[in-house]
């Protein structure tokens, strides 16, 4: 038994994978035996929400249920969905809304935890801007239209009567990347950046030979204050977690052996931060230890069971559904969306 990590795979078409969830999932050989696994594999971004899962392969932590354990990174939301859809992963992290629209088209999708609380900033050159609504009239770069986190400042400037496109001037970019990218660059002022992307422009700005044309920058509006103070809640958005998909759903024993690594990993990261940056850093590029280090400080990590979470989800995605019920498939997820511990 052994561990890998794995190159971003060539994936289906959109087309193909649309078809896909007319066309239900064969159960595999060893769903009905109970045996290992063969091999099951994790997926997430170049986020902070995958941070545990390179732990887990790289410690095999799922040696119990899997002969081997492999991670791979998804590169932007649509890629993200099919591979979901066409069965190229077990368990993805994935962005809430994303989860709940797949369960809701019928892609066979187990929500089993959420696990980042918060990591957005928009980050700007202007130390004195601190609130979103200081941001009104500037360009923001703005990284995945219409998934997160397009959508938390969307309903953020809703929620204080802004508009984003007539208050704001937005410019849409493909990933977080490219959005750090024109920050650094000094092409724009402002972004929208999720952890660890903030830490790491953050650090680029600070470095030779980057820090000798890059502008000194800061963090500007935090948008799970802005959740907190507009919404009269706890700060924190219930962003991203982690989910099964496929035949996996159906070995209770694996998809508790899972949540148990994961949750197992993200309090090993929280505890050493700087070797979990080393060893997400060696498997997705451009990220460096000490900024993976410096997101694991300040983000809100707590893997918390989807059943426990369930509440604060379903007021999240009141906020979607009362914006755009496209964003979930049309109608909030039932009872059979909220796997984890105590689900069912």
């Amino acid at each position: 038994m052994h561990a890998e990590i794995l190159n971003p795979q060539t994936l289906l078409s959109r087309r193909h994978a649309l078809a896909l969830l007319a066309a239900p999932l064969a159960a595999p050989a060893w769903a009905a035996t109970g045996a290992a696994l063969p091999q099951i594999t994790l997926a997430g971004p170049p986020a902070i929400v995958s941070a545990p899962l390179i732990h887990m392969a790289e410690t095999n932590a799922l040696q119990g249920v899997a002969q081997r354990t492999v991670f791979t990174a998804w590169r932007d939301p649509d890629q993200l969905r099919m591979m979901a859809m066409g069965g190229k992963a077990d368990v993805l992290a994935m962005p809430s809304n994303v989860a709940a629209n797949l369960f809701n088209r019928g892609a066979g999708v187990t929500l089993l935890n959420i696990s980042t609380w918060g990591a957005l900033w928009v980050v700007t050159r202007d130390a004195q801007r601190k609130a979103l609504a200081d941001f009104k009239g500037e360009e923001i770069a703005v990284p995945f239209r219409g998934d997160m986190p397009d959508i938390v400042l969307q309903v953020l400037a809703t929620k204080q009567g802004l508009d984003v496109q007539r208050d704001f001037r937005i410019r849409y970019v493909p990933t977080p990347m490219e959005a750090m990218q024109l920050l650094i660059t000094r092409r724009v002022s402002h972004a929208l950046l999720t952890e660890p992307g903030v830490s790491l422009a953050l650090r680029k700005t600070q470095s030779f030979p980057v820090g000798l044309i890059a502008p000194t920058l800061h963090r500007g509006a935090d948008l799970q204050q802005e959740w907190g103070r507009l919404f009269q809640r706890a700060p924190r958005v219930p962003q991203a977690g982690i989910a099964a998909v496929g035949g996996v759903r159906a070995q209770p024993q694996v998809l508790a052996a899972v949540e148990r690594a994961y949750a197992q990993s993200v309090a090993w990261c929280r505890s050493n931060a700087l070797e979990c940056g080393r060893m997400m850093a060696r498997h997705i590029d451009l990220l460096t230890p000490e900024a993976v280090a410096d997101a694991i400080g300040v983000s809100q990590m707590n893997a918390v069971p989807a059943p426990q979470a369930r509440e604060e989800l379903e007021f999240f995605f009141g906020q979607l559904m009362a914006r755009n019920p496209g964003l979930l498939g049309g109608k909030l997820p039932s009872t059979g969306f909220y796997g984890g511990a105590g689900g069912v």
